[in-house]
């Protein structure tokens, strides 16, 4: 059985979402809605069976068994709010631009029984959930530090860099450490004429004395997503952009030794937006939603209004 999708926008991010909601096991996608005629006929070209709509008021949400939100950022929040009171729902990062929205939306979602998804794709890679492992099993000692780079263009108008590329940073956080900082630092400023700041440096401090870096930048002519993360014991490079080892350990004795051994462990490689695809299509099967749950929505924009 797989369960009826309604995909609103179909521009940038939406023929990613597209073609993994369709090479899922879970999901079918029934209605693409998009204000622009030329996206929709882009749509038709892949995706000729489903029906397409210039206005989402006009589909009929009563078979639908999940919305799909992939519009600007400024139109998240009422959309969100909408389908919430019938179905479920997955919002694009960021799911909105306050606390008070998202809390409205938790509210909303809850009591109506429904699930609300954002689409953190990151912290559904092979990468990030090996990391992840690591951390429960103290496999190499104490984490000391992280070190996060993130960069690529375009330039946003609906939000500055951080709610867009830092977002990413902020849920990989959340998902790692299951905590929120105790402290933070910012600098975020413009590098060129634009509406939306287009460069932020942030540090921040966890308990345990751990210290984590992040850049965030627009400005950028390639393509950087690369962590850094220091234990006691190794220090490991994620680099989601390698097609194949996209982590590498280097592990040492103990942490006065400069001497390392690399190592390149075997990981998942499916593409984390699928993942989260089929992640939700579990949650809904199984009525459960073991990561978007206890404040993760809300606790992730809390951090980020502190920057």
């Amino acid at each position: 059985m797989s369960f009826k999708v309604a995909l609103i926008g179909y521009g940038y991010w939406g023929p990613k979402l597209a073609r993994n909601i369709e090479n899922s096991n879970s999901f079918h996608i029934e209605y693409i809605i998009d204000s622009s005629r030329k996206n929709l006929d882009n749509a038709k070209k892949v995706f000729p069976l489903s029906k397409l709509y210039l206005d989402y008021k006009k589909i009929d949400i009563s078979n639908i068994d999940l919305v799909v939100i992939s519009t600007p950022t400024k139109t998240h929040y009422h959309l969100a709010q909408h389908f919430l009171k019938n179905t479920n729902v997955l919002v694009e990062k960021p799911l909105a631009l306050n606390k008070k929205k998202i809390n409205k939306l938790e509210k909303i979602s809850k009591k109506n029984n429904k699930k609300l998804f954002v689409d953190y794709p990151f912290i559904f890679s092979g990468s990030i959930r090996y990391i992840k492992n690591i951390i429960i099993n103290n496999k190499y000692g104490k984490l000391l530090e992280i070190e996060s780079f993130r960069e690529q263009a375009p330039i946003r108008k609906d939000s500055n860099v951080v709610w867009d590329l830092g977002v990413h940073d902020i849920s990989i956080l959340k998902f790692l450490l299951n905590t929120n900082p105790i402290k933070i630092q910012s600098l975020i400023y413009n590098t060129t004429k634009t509406k939306q700041k287009d460069t932020a440096y942030i540090n921040l401090l966890y308990k345990n004395n751990l210290k984590v870096f992040i850049k965030n930048s627009w400005i950028s002519p390639l393509k950087i997503r690369i962590i850094k993360f220091k234990f006691e014991k190794a220090i490991i490079i994620c680099d989601e952009n390698e097609p194949i080892y996209k982590l590498k350990v280097f592990t040492r004795k103990n942490n006065k030794t400069t001497i390392y051994k690399l190592e390149l462990p075997e990981i998942d490689l499916s593409e984390p937006l699928f993942n989260l695809i089929q992640y939700i299509g579990k949650s809904i099967r199984t009525n459960s939603n073991r990561i978007f749950k206890n404040n993760f929505n809300l606790d992730i924009t809390k951090v980020l209004e502190r920057i």
